[in-house]
C-alpha cells in the first residue's frame, strides 16, 4: 500500500517515544508525571530539562529549548528533516513514498513553486510601468520621492501589486496548482472559506532572490497610511528561509568578494539606494532580526571577514547595531579575536583574526537611504572607508555622554555597563590603553577601573558561553499584549479543555491577533483542528508543521507550558480566561491609538484647527470605547 508523507511522519512520530529518545542523550530520574535530567544544549549543574512523556515534547526551563522527539534527534545530531525520516523510516521498516525515495523533496514542487514567484514578480513589474491607475501613479510617486529611477526599478523588479483581490490569482491559477501558489505565499484561502485571494494587495513588491538569483520570496510596502503593517513579508516556505538568506545578496556578491567586505543594512530600500549608487556590497535581513546563519552565508564571501554594521541612527538602530554586534562575535566564537585596532605598519596574516566588525554612523544622523540619497553616494563611501572598528565606536559612543555625569556615585553607575565592553579587550596592552582613555575622559582613578575590568574579564572567562546563551533567552521582554496573544492561543492546547476545537474557535477571532508569528501560528490550528481529535494529536501536528523552523517550534513549547496553567478550570473559568485576555489585548491596542493621538496632537499643536480636529477624533474614540464596555458588561 502506497503512503503520503504525511502518514509515514505520523507513523514514525507514533514508533518513537520521546523518553526513550532523550534517554539515549540525557540520564532522566522521573519526578511526578515528568522526567528531568541535565540539559544537553548548555552547561548546567542542576536539573532544568524537562520531558512530558503525555504531550510528547520536551523543555529546558534554563536555556528555552524544547520540541518533539524529531527535533531532538535532528538538533543533538545534527540532521536534516527528510534525511532523518529517511533513516527513520528504514529503521521501523516503514516504505516512504516512491518519489521521496531517489530524493528529499519533490524538486518539481520547489521549481513550481519559483516559476510562480518570477512570474508574479513579472506581473507585478509589468504592471508597475507599463499600466495607468491611481494606485500606480501612487507608487511611481513613492519610488520617485526616494530618488528610485526606472533603472533601479527595472534593476530590482519593483512592482506594484492592486488593491483587488484576485487579481495575480486570476492569472497564475491557469498555470498553478493551489497548492503550488499557497506554498509560495502568493495566495491564502479566503476568510470565508471559499476559494482564494491575493496575499500581497495594494503594495509596492519588492522581489527577493535567492544568492543563485531564484526568485523565492516578496517584501511589500504599504501604499496607504491605513495599511497595517507597514512591510509585509514573505512567510517561510519550502524554497524559502528568512533565516538563511539576505536581500541583495545575489546582486552584491561580486562586489563582496572584490572588496572583501560586506555592508549589513536595515532595510530593502536601504540597499536598494546602494547598490544603486554603486555601493554595490550592501545587504540586509529580510524582514527579521541577523541571525548566526546568515554571518555564515556571508562569510563565504568575504575572506578577511569585515562586517559593516549600517543601521538606522534612531534608538532602534543603535539597539540593533548591538544585536547584530552580539551575533556576528558569537558566530565567530572559538575562531579567535574579534579584530580591536588598527595596525598601522604590523604586518598580519589573513587569519589573525576571527572577524572584523565596523560601524558605520553617519554625521547628519541620517538613515542610509537618506544619507545617500541626500548628501551623495561618494560622501557615504568615505565615511565606509573610515568607519570605526566596534571598539572605538562602543567608546565613542560612551564618551559622548560623559558630561552628564560627575559625582563619584554617577559615574560609576554610568560606567557599570560599559565594563563588559572593556572586559572584552583580550589583548593586555591594547585593553590598558582603552583603560587610560575612559578613566582620563572621566577624570577617575585608572587603576581602580582596572581593577573593575579584571575582576568583570575574570569572571566571564569562567562562565561566559552558557551564561550568555541563558541571558539572551530568558530576559527577552514581552509586551502586554504578546503575553495576552499567548495566553490566547495557549487555551486551543489545554489537554483538558471543557470546550471543544469548534467552540474555542468561535470564541477567538483573528482579529486579536498582531504578531506575525502568532497569526501564522493561529492559521496553522485553525487548519489542523478540523483534522485532529484530541490536544496531543493537535501538538504533533504543529511540531512536524514546524519541524523545521526552530523559532516557531520554540513559541509552541512556550504555548504548550502556559496552558498548563489553565487546567482543571471549569467551563466558566475557562470562558474567563479568554475573555480577559481578550480585554488585555483590546486596552494595549487602546492605549495605543491614544499615544498615537497624543503624538499627533503634539505635531499639530502650533495649527488650531488641526489640534481641534484630533480632539475631536480622541474624544469620539473615547465615546466608542465607553458604549463598547458598557455593552460588553
Amino acid at each position: 500500500m502506497t503512503r503520503t508523507l504525511e502518514e509515514v511522519i505520523a507513523e514514525i512520530k507514533s514508533r518513537l517515544n520521546i523518553v526513550d529518545v532523550v534517554s539515549e542523550q540525557v540520564i532522566l530520574k522521573k519526578n511526578g508525571g515528568r522526567y528531568w535530567g541535565l540539559c544537553p544544549f548548555h552547561k548546567e549543574k542542576t536539573p532544568s530539562f524537562s520531558v512530558n512523556p503525555q504531550l510528547g515534547i520536551y523543555k529546558c526551563f534554563g536555556c528555552g529549548a524544547g520540541g518533539d522527539a524529531l527535533s531532538f534527534i535532528m538538533k543533538t545530531k545534527n540532521i536534516e528533516f527528510m534525511d532523518l525520516i529517511k533513516d527513520l523510516a528504514q529503521q521501523f521498516d516503514i516504505e516512504m513514498p516512491a518519489h521521496f525515495q531517489k530524493q528529499n523533496i519533490s524538486k518539481d514542487l520547489k521549481n513550481d513553486m519559483m516559476t510562480a514567484c518570477e512570474k508574479a514578480a513579472v506581473f507585478y513589474h509589468d504592471l508597475l510601468i507599463n499600466h495607468h491607475s491611481e494606485e500606480i501613479k501612487a507608487a511611481n510617486d513613492y519610488l520617485t520621492n526616494r530618488s528610485i529611477s526606472r533603472e533601479i526599478i527595472d534593476k530590482f523588479t519593483l512592482g506594484i501589486a492592486p488593491r483587488a483581490y484576485t487579481t495575480l490569482y486570476d492569472i497564475l491559477k491557469k498555470d498553478f496548482s493551489n497548492e503550488v501558489l499557497e506554498k509560495a505565499g502568493l495566495i491564502l484561502p479566503s476568510k470565508e472559506g471559499h476559494g482564494y485571494i491575493d496575499r500581497f494587495r495594494g503594495r509596492i513588491i519588492i522581489p527577493i532572490q535567492n544568492e543563485n538569483g531564484d526568485y523565492v520570496a516578496f517584501g511589500a510596502r504599504a501604499l496607504y497610511k491605513d495599511q497595517t503593517p507597514k512591510y509585509l513579508n514573505s512567510s517561510d516556505s519550502l524554497i524559502y528561509n528568512k533565516s538563511k538568506l539576505l536581500y541583495g545578496l545575489y546582486t552584491a556578491k561580486d562586489a563582496i568578494k572584490q572588496e572583501d567586505g560586506v555592508i549589513l543594512m536595515e532595510g530593502y530600500f536601504d540597499v536598494i539606494s546602494a547598490q544603486a549608487h554603486g555601493i554595490e556590497n550592501a545587504v540586509a535581513a529580510c524582514g527579521t532580526a541577523l541571525t548566526s546563519e546568515h554571518v555564515k552565508l556571508l562569510s563565504r564571501y568575504t575572506k578577511s571577514r569585515r562586517i559593516y554594521l549600517s543601521f538606522d541612527t534612531d534608538s532602534a538602530g543603535q539597539k540593533a547595531t548591538s544585536r547584530g554586534a552580539t551575533i556576528i562575535k558569537e558566530a565567530f566564537e572559538g575562531l579567535g579575536d574579534i579584530k580591536q585596532f588598527d595596525e598601522s605598519y604590523i604586518s598580519t596574516s589573513d587569519d589573525k583574526y576571527s572577524c572584523e566588525i565596523r560601524v558605520i554612523s553617519p554625521p547628519e544622523g541620517k538613515d542610509p537611504d537618506e544619507f545617500i540619497r541626500t548628501v551623495g553616494a561618494e560622501s557615504f563611501k568615505k565615511i565606509v572607508q573610515n568607519a570605526p572598528l566596534l571598539l572605538d565606536f562602543q567608546v565613542n559612543s560612551f564618551l559622548k555622554h560623559k558630561k552628564e555625569y560627575k559625582t563619584p556615585q554617577e559615574k560609576s553607575k554610568y560606567i557599570k555597563d560599559f565594563l563588559p565592553v572593556l572586559a572584552e579587550i583580550h589583548n593586555e596592552i591594547i585593553r590598558s590603553e582603552y583603560i587610560k582613555m575612559v578613566a582620563d575622559a572621566l577624570n577617575i582613578d585608572e587603576k581602580a577601573l582596572e581593577n573593575e575590568v579584571a575582576k568583570l574579564a575574570s569572571v566571564s572567562s569562567l562562565n561566559a558561553v552558557p551564561q550568555q546563551e541563558i541571558k539572551k533567552i530568558v530576559t527577552k521582554n514581552v509586551s502586554v499584549s504578546e503575553k495576552a496573544q499567548k495566553n490566547l492561543l495557549s487555551v486551543f492546547l489545554v489537554n483538558d479543555s471543557p470546550f471543544t476545537f469548534a467552540q474555542i474557535g468561535e470564541m477567538i477571532d483573528d482579529s486579536h491577533f498582531s504578531d506575525e508569528t502568532l497569526i501564522n501560528v493561529k492559521y496553522t490550528i485553525d487548519k489542523l483542528i478540523c483534522t485532529v481529535n484530541n490536544v496531543k494529536e493537535l501538538i504533533e501536528q504543529l511540531y512536524t508543521a514546524y519541524i523545521e523552523n526552530p523559532e516557531i517550534q520554540q513559541v509552541l513549547t512556550d504555548l504548550t507550558g502556559i496552558a498548563e496553567t489553565f487546567t482543571n478550570l471549569s467551563p466558566e473559568d475557562f470562558k474567563s480566561v479568554i475573555e480577559e485576555n481578550i480585554r488585555r489585548i483590546q486596552r494595549c491596542r487602546w492605549e495605543e491609538e491614544k499615544e498615537k493621538m497624543r503624538n499627533l496632537y503634539k505635531n499639530a499643536d502650533e495649527d488650531d484647527t488641526e489640534a481641534l480636529k484630533i480632539q475631536m477624533q480622541l474624544r469620539d474614540k473615547i465615546n466608542n470605547r465607553i458604549k463598547s464596555e458598557k455593552i460588553n458588561d
